[in-house]
């Protein structure tokens, strides 16, 4: 849906621009820190009564119930429910850093603003008889908490980061009202055309010890999916046109390719910082192996 899609690239843009430009306090302050959680508690509530009176009013309520969605879209909107609570729980964790919180204590107050915040969610989608309380979306978003949260407490910083990159399918021409009819909704809302990345951190990983190896080369494996135009709950919709859905198989996709991270990059000017920051999300068109639907296939520029 295309609010929690605007409530993401908000919170990952906010994510990267905190990391750049925050600086961290040496000891606890208070004021700073309720001011955190205050501006966190205000922000979360808002966003989710502006859910619930702008989108969900638009769907008849039930009782609060669930269902299981866990075979649909192949599994990509279980993805983005797990990269949605990544940069939630960063953006919380940096804060909380910045407010000189003690490290474990940050980790465990911020990265799981996520998951805490998606439940809200989660709930709302419970109280809707168009959707239902998932465990799938639940248990996608406790991954991406444990993600952030994970790599804090190991390495004290995000060695592999959760990317997204997306273009234009024609899949979406089948079905405008469900997978998008203009340019930026096409991109936001056809799965056909997403691919989700975790991207590793070569020298961090691999080569630290090698003084020139580039600090912003990254590695990258993604996973996406095509010939996607109906969920298992658009029954109707495959009933009145048999032949089309009959012709498509939706398959796997997974991809292998190289990625920069900017962020690491030593700028002369720190806006550029801050600008490739808060953009980081984002992966870089690189050289890619795509493999899936029985065959393998190689692109110079991938995205």
């Amino acid at each position: 849906m295309r609010f929690k899609t605007i409530i993401l690239l908000l919170f990952i843009s906010i994510s990267g621009f905190a990391q750049s430009i925050f600086e961290y306090a040496d000891s606890l302050n208070k004021p700073r820190r309720n001011w955190i959680w205050g501006i966190e508690g205000v922000g979360a509530s808002s966003s989710i009564f502006l859910l619930n009176s702008v989108w969900y009013k638009n769907y008849p309520r039930s009782p609060l119930h669930s269902f299981n969605d866990n075979r649909e879209w192949l599994q990509m909107d279980k993805v983005g429910h797990a990269m949605t609570s990544y940069y939630i729980g960063l953006v919380g964790t940096e804060m909380m850093k910045w407010s000189g919180m003690e490290s474990k204590k940050s980790v465990l107050f911020g990265s799981t603003l996520g998951l805490v915040y998606l439940t809200g969610v989660e709930v709302l989608d419970g109280t809707s008889a168009h959707w239902g309380f998932s465990w799938g979306d639940m248990l996608a978003n406790a991954s991406g908490t444990a993600l952030v949260a994970g790599q804090e407490l190991l390495w004290q910083e995000q060695r592999i980061k959760v990317k997204v990159s997306s273009h234009l399918s024609t899949y979406a021409l089948y079905r405008p009202n469900v997978l998008g009819s203009t340019t930026m909704e096409r991109m936001l809302k056809d799965y056909n055309g997403q691919t989700y990345w975790l991207s590793m951190n070569l020298k961090s990983m691999l080569f630290s010890k090698v003084e020139k190896f580039p600090g912003w080369l990254n590695m990258a494996v993604g996973y996406g999916a095509e010939e996607m135009i109906a969920g298992t709950e658009d029954a109707d919709f495959c009933a009145q046109h048999p032949d089309l859905c009959g012709a498509l198989y939706p398959y796997r996709q997974y991809y292998l390719s190289l990625d920069l991270d900017l962020t690491k990059v030593n700028w002369k000017r720190k806006v550029f910082k801050t600008l490739f920051g808060s953009i980081g999300w984002i992966k870089i068109p690189a050289p890619t192996l795509e493999l899936g639907g029985g065959y393998s296939k190689f692109y110079w520029l991938y995205f």
